[in-house]
């Protein structure tokens, strides 16, 4: 197996003179200094309570009968007792004698008769230690010293030449995550997909027997928080293979050449390991659009793209390496990508519909307490639009709001808070607003509310509230009843009716017009010029389409429209917006005109408890109230 180390440990092997190494480096130093001024001022032969003599001074001394005793110690430490109480010493050579050195100064054999002579075979190890040392410890520092320059010049070394290597994370059998497709929910039909591909690698010859070619890669497509990733993790828990994972943008470097090196590190560590999986998340990161970058041809991001081609379907064959890749923007990919070789399959992955909802809240809700009244089965039905990273979130803000209120079990009102939080942000609660706005929010919310009851098409209202929310000051919560994936022209002009409910409530009571139904009107104009120039839904114009978006692969965004229509059409076209929406707010205006009585009933309520739910609105309006069954509108008008 290629066990190669990984890049991030060689950047621990730091410089001698810095950080830590410099702290070590001092204190051995201060160690060497003390050891060597102990053993140099420390040493037997040396005595501080004595005073140094020369022979000459000794030799005078002897002569004029002030010496009692002489003790030779070790061989070269003489000690000089005089007649009155007070010692001296003399340092001599070992080889040399005493009483020789003493003749050649003029001392007769009878003076040094007259001496008292003693001598003691002293311990002489520790003399030969310190100039062991002495010889010995400055060369071990040199020597030292040199080893750890060395060592940081080729830990530098190192460094550079890692530079180039792949910044996967692998994952073996014994470090597998424990996530596996029994986590992963909402999405049955990649898990299926991801599912054949493990079975491919568990047992390659029952596809092989018939024929059947192993997929080089698969790439999974789909909007943030659709849980790509989350089932690339379980593909890495059900495999018996090592799983190698790497983001887009691990590969690439301000040094050109670097990313595609990477590359060929990571399948080079793959192969050497097959049957394995790599995984590189966001994809896109490097595989935009080849010729749309700012560096032409040899720009370091399309090097790279060149050599992941070069790797996935080049000359080299049957190296049992799968590719799984992840992206939201497949629009923005190089086509040789794209193409059967490579990226053999490609897996959507979609918010979840009402029962994938259902089965990723009950995953999420693992191991939570759930209160009685907590219905995920409701809580599904209206989270539609929800990503599987939304639903997460919100089982999570949950808990965090339980722990809040001091409650031991999550409630269906947490988990309806939660959602409110998810999709508007918390509630301000302590936002100071006057009576007079209070009561046009109030009014504002109503209209859009009642709108949303009596149309046809038009989702029914789930909550109604004039607390401000994120940074909206009020806020009507409608939710389909099932997940919607077609749309009629009836719907579009149901939901530009019902965005124009605010504006319109505001002038039949006050006769005013204020910024709140700003958003109402960039809504209703947006979907009215959608109808017109991409949906075909306009009788005067026909059905065709008008516009298109000119887009840059290298941005990823859209960043103008190319028009290929003339200048009377663009006419036709501001024409029909304009008639749609000021037909619909007309409509908007005879409806609520029809329902004033309960335009004021349902504000006025508002102004008073600031919220209300679907069952209590729901009764306001199918309350008794006089001429309202006579003069309901029809919603066709």
């Amino acid at each position: 197996m290629n066990n190669r180390p990984s890049p991030d440990n060689n950047n621990n092997d730091q410089s001698p003179f810095s950080g830590k190494n410099a702290q070590r480096l001092w204190i051995i130093m201060g160690v060497v200094v003390l050891l060597l001024f102990v053993l140099t001022f420390g040493s037997p032969g040396n005595f501080q309570n004595t005073n140094r003599i020369s022979l000459n001074e000794l030799a005078q001394q002897v002569q004029r009968g002030n010496v009692e005793a002489v003790t030779v110690r070790g061989g070269q430490d003489v000690i000089v007792e005089f007649r009155n109480g007070t010692t001296a010493t003399y340092y001599k050579e070992r080889e040399t004698e005493l009483f020789d050195s003493l003749r050649t100064f003029g001392v007769s054999d009878t003076e040094i008769q007259r001496l008292q002579f003693y001598e003691q075979q002293g311990d002489n190890t520790s003399g030969l230690l310190f100039q062991l040392l002495i010889a010995i410890v400055p060369t071990l520092i040199i020597i030292w010293l040199l080893w750890r320059m060395m060592r940081s010049v080729r830990s530098g070394q190192d460094q550079a030449m890692s530079f180039g290597r792949s910044r996967a994370r692998v994952t073996r059998d014994m470090e597998r995550p424990q996530v596996t497709f029994s986590d992963v929910a909402g999405a049955e039909e990649a898990k299926e997909e991801l599912a054949e591909i493990v079975e491919f690698l568990k047992e390659p010859e029952k596809f092989i027997r018939l024929g059947a070619r192993i997929p080089k890669g698969v790439l999974m497509v789909g909007p943030p928080g659709t849980g790509k990733t989350l089932l690339a993790r379980a593909v890495a828990g059900e495999a018996g293979v090592p799983f190698f994972s790497i983001s887009g943008s691990e590969f690439v470097e301000m040094f050109v050449g670097v990313g595609a090196s990477r590359v060929r590190d990571l399948f080079e560590r793959a192969k050497s390991e097959a049957p394995s999986i790599v995984f590189i998340d966001e994809i896109d990161a490097v595989g935009r659009h080849r010729g749309a970058g700012l560096g032409g041809g040899h720009d370091e991001r399309e090097q790279t793209l060149n050599q992941i081609l070069v790797e996935m379907d080049g000359f080299e064959q049957g190296t049992n390496v799968i590719i799984i890749a992840a992206t939201n923007r497949p629009d923005i990919l190089d086509p040789a990508l794209l193409r059967p070789g490579r990226f053999d399959r490609k897996v959507t992955m979609d918010n979840p519909d009402v029962a994938g909802r259902q089965e990723i809240l009950k995953v999420h809700a693992k191991g939570k307490p759930l209160a009685p009244d907590a219905d995920l089965q409701a809580m599904a039905k209206i989270t539609s639009g929800f990503s599987g990273a939304d639903l997460e979130n919100l089982i999570n803000e949950a808990a965090i709001l339980t722990a809040r209120r001091n409650k031991k079990t999550i409630g269906m009102s947490e988990l309806q808070e939660s959602m409110e939080r998810v999709v508007m942000g918390p509630e301000r609660k302590t936002r100071v607003i006057s009576e007079a706005e209070k009561k046009s929010v109030a009014y504002h919310e109503a209209g859009h509310a009642i709108l949303h009851h009596v149309l046809d098409h038009a989702h029914p209202v789930h909550k109604i509230t004039i607390v401000p929310r994120g940074r909206a000051g009020g806020y009507v919560m409608s939710l389909p009843e099932n997940d919607v994936f077609l749309r009629s022209r009836e719907e579009f002009e149901d939901f530009i009716t019902a965005a124009m409910g605010g504006r319109v409530a505001e002038e039949i009571v006050f006769n005013q017009l204020t910024t709140g139904a700003s958003d109402d009107l960039q809504k209703a104009t947006n979907m009215a010029r959608s109808m017109v120039m991409q949906l075909g839904m306009s009788e005067v114009l026909g059905p065709r389409t008008f516009g298109s978006g000119q887009t840059s692969v290298f941005l990823g965004r859209e960043i103008g429209e190319q028009r290929d229509y003339s200048e009377d059409v663009a006419q036709q076209i501001d024409s029909e917006v304009k008639r749609i929406v000021q037909s619909n707010y007309d409509r908007a205006r005879k409806i609520l005109t029809q329902y004033r009585d309960k335009l004021d009933e349902l504000a006025k309520i508002l102004i008073e408890q600031e919220t209300l739910d679907r069952a209590s609105f729901e009764e306001i309006m199918n309350g008794t109230t006089a001429g309202i069954g006579d003069t309901a509108p029809v919603v066709g008008d």
